[in-house]
């Protein structure tokens, strides 16, 4: 898999960006300051996708995280056809993180326990959810649970970020459903949210130790970290 030559200088600075945005946004949705939950998710992802890209990252991830950016900005819309349009476009995000992913083996065991997870959630929300998000719902939650079980061949990192990335996903879900609600619900969702692309991207910018397979692009450990 081909990868540009990136801007290693620019990775310092555009990694302490990402983090000074979501540090404000997090804080914004505790304060309840809505102006800084407008100014900065936009600048989320955005700024994590030029952080992979000056690092010279695959590009499936730097697709993937292009796809979740548009998706983070059509959500901030209440509108029906702008979540629909946001869930594609991080569904196609999803397919460019299997891409990365490679064919890499995992153990069958971690598939199976994600397949429970996923049968039994879906039983759960099914009753509370709008009819006309039944069926997308469910075949978009199919494709984020085999990217979060196949994250796990980029190594621990990726591993965690693919299950935050489901768990945050599924706090949205139960609001959709009308499911009980955690306290702050907005700041775990997107806590969750940022975490989990930061290690997806950690884990295929340098695979950690417990990696089963070098991811395509991947680099040694003695690269420049995120």
């Amino acid at each position: 898999m081909t990868h540009g030559a990136g801007a290693p200088r620019l990775v310092r600075p555009l990694l302490i960006a990402f983090v000074a945005a979501a540090a404000v946004h997090l804080v914004g949705l505790l304060a309840g300051i809505q102006g800084a939950h407008v100014a900065t998710k936009p600048l989320l992802v955005l700024l994590l996708a030029a952080c992979a890209a000056a690092r010279g990252g695959p590009r499936p991830l730097i697709a993937a995280l292009l796809c979740g950016w548009a998706g983070d900005v059509l959500l901030m819309s209440d509108a029906d056809p702008a979540f629909l349009a946001g869930m594609g476009f991080f569904a196609v995000g999803h397919v460019c993180y299997l891409v990365l992913f490679g064919r890499a083996p995992l153990r069958p065991v971690t598939g199976l326990a994600y397949a429970v997870v996923l049968v039994v959630f879906v039983v759960i929300l099914w009753p509370g959810l709008p009819e006309a998000l039944r069926i997308p719902l469910t075949g978009y939650s199919l494709l984020l649970t085999t990217m979060a079980w196949r994250a796990g061949v980029l190594g621990r990192y990726a591993a965690l970020g693919g299950a935050l990335f489901l768990f945050s996903d599924a706090l949205i879900a139960t609001g959709l459903a009308d499911l009980p609600q955690l306290p702050s619900h907005n700041f775990w969702i997107m806590l969750t949210y940022i975490a989990a692309q930061y290690l997806l991207t950690r884990g295929a910018l340098g695979p950690d130790e417990d990696s089963t397979g070098a991811a395509p692009g991947a680099y040694r450990e003695g690269d420049i970290r995120i």
